[in-house]
């Protein structure tokens, strides 16, 4: 609920701006143009996750997961590391961090293993994967549509090198820091049934057809409402009962859109000219490292979006752009306040009983954000 208090104070904020005249209604009818197609991305592809996930198609995955392991823990993280990974470039960071961690906590209490290894995993790959694909994280989107609309694979081929690093460095930290719960065997055990077959192969299908949609150059909106408007209409004649106003991520559009609303007022106030200055010019292997550690810091001290908003007029080129997703995206891993990721994330492991201190985790951040941007943007300088 504060996460919607939040975003209707930023309304109001916003609002009280046009209304002023300090945001004219020009720019602000722009923003909606720009931003609706994102929100509406959103909120389809959290339905989706959502429902897949009551037909068992995550749970499955688990299981599965955890007998591909071999009673190993070490390869039961690594398939694990690879299922974030491919839900954090498919299906965006707030779908690993949401969906996946409850999925690994059980895995991992069900082998007898320490959940806080896989947990910090799903984070940390949740916002530092998140930089290959334009539907990965909502800052992509945006940074799509400021570079030119490339295609998806045009992106992901200006992003591949920092994706490919900004994914290892943490988890090369993780294993070290936790080998010693890594290093063990464990009981596969027995997995539970399919429940309804008809809701699980059918939601299975719909996320398996999904995914090549979304890197297919169609705007991302098109088929993930479609997916969802499929799954939908599947449960109102399954199971009914699970149809609900939570699946939808109300909370989190009313804080995108305050956000957006906000932070544009902010830069028809002068932030913008601010940001530049501090953020530099130039493509120039410094002159990147400047800008992803400026995204870096504001991320963790505002958030990962409003940062990439308030910083995206001074970019200015496609390089410099993505130097700035470097930043917001791979960097906010010391905050709990960095990315809605990472909060969300945190009230997975809440309502599962696993505990991990603020202090532990926000020192870890600070060994681990800075290096994985400084390696991620030199690995963008050598390949531009």
């Amino acid at each position: 609920m504060r996460t919607a208090i939040v975003g209707v104070a930023l309304l109001v904020l916003g609002g009280t701006a046009v209304a002023t005249g300090l945001l004219p209604v020009s720019d602000a009818v722009v923003l909606w143009n720009r931003v609706w197609p994102i929100l509406l991305f959103v909120v389809a592809i959290t339905v989706v996750t959502e429902l897949a996930a009551e037909a068992g198609v995550f749970t499955v995955l688990a299981q599965e997961t955890a007998r591909w392991g071999r009673g190993r823990a070490w390869l039961l993280w690594l398939l694990v590391v690879i299922v974030a990974a491919l839900s954090t470039v498919f299906l965006s960071l707030d779908t690993t961090a949401v969906l996946l961690t409850p999925v690994v906590i059980v895995m991992a209490r069900h082998a007898g293993l320490n959940p806080l290894p896989f947990a910090l995993t799903t984070v940390w790959m949740a916002n530092a994967g998140s930089l290959l694909l334009p539907v990965s994280n909502l800052t992509n989107l945006l940074a799509q549509h400021a570079m030119g609309d490339p295609s998806p694979v045009a992106f992901a081929g200006l992003m591949l090198a920092p994706a490919v690093v900004a994914m290892v460095v943490p988890m090369v930290v993780v294993f070290v820091v936790a080998r010693r719960f890594l290093l063990v065997r464990y009981d596969t055990g027995d997995g539970d049934g399919i429940e309804d077959p008809v809701l699980f192969w059918t939601s299975g299908g719909v996320v398996v057809a999904l995914i090549p949609l979304l890197v297919s150059g169609l705007p991302v909106w098109l088929p993930a409402s479609a997916a969802a408007v499929a799954l939908l209409a599947l449960f109102l004649v399954r199971r009914r009962g699970v149809l609900r106003f939570g699946l939808l991520p109300w909370q989190l559009v009313l804080l995108a859109s305050g956000l957006f609303l906000f932070i544009q007022a902010l830069q028809t106030a002068g932030l913008g000219m601010l940001m530049a200055t501090i953020s530099g010019s130039g493509e120039s292997p410094l002159a990147l490292l400047r800008l992803s550690l400026t995204g870096l810091i504001g991320a963790n001290a505002i958030d990962n979006l409003p940062a990439y908003l308030a910083l995206e007029p001074a970019a200015g080129s496609p390089v410099r752009l993505a130097a700035l997703l470097i930043g917001v995206n791979a960097g906010p891993l010391i905050t709990p306040w960095a990315s809605l990721a990472t909060l969300l994330w945190h009230q997975r492991l809440t309502s599962f009983a696993v505990e991990i201190r603020w202090s532990r985790y926000m020192l870890l951040g600070l060994v681990v954000a800075p290096v994985t941007v400084l390696l991620a943007t030199l690995a963008l300088a050598a390949t531009v």
